[in-house]
């Protein structure tokens, strides 16, 4: 199975909980800085943290997979 894009993770997180359309500069404040709540930080980290706890866990089994052939 192949490992998902980091920066594509974080993106799909921005706009799913903090309603960031991209995390490339815009050269614009307008574009580039945002308002979120606490509650949307809280959940993007958990998010986040989340999808580092899932792909460390998959690397390391497929680390122990490997392993054991």
């Amino acid at each position: 199975m192949k490992a998902k894009d980091p920066n594509k993770q974080l993106e799909q997180i921005a706009k799913k909980h903090l309603f960031i359309e991209t995390l490339e500069t815009q050269h614009s404040d307008r574009l580039d800085f945002h308002d979120v709540s606490v509650r949307g930080v809280k959940s993007a980290l958990q998010a986040a943290y989340e999808a580092g706890r899932k792909a460390a866990n998959t690397r390391q089994a497929r680390i122990s997979t490997q392993s054991c052939s």
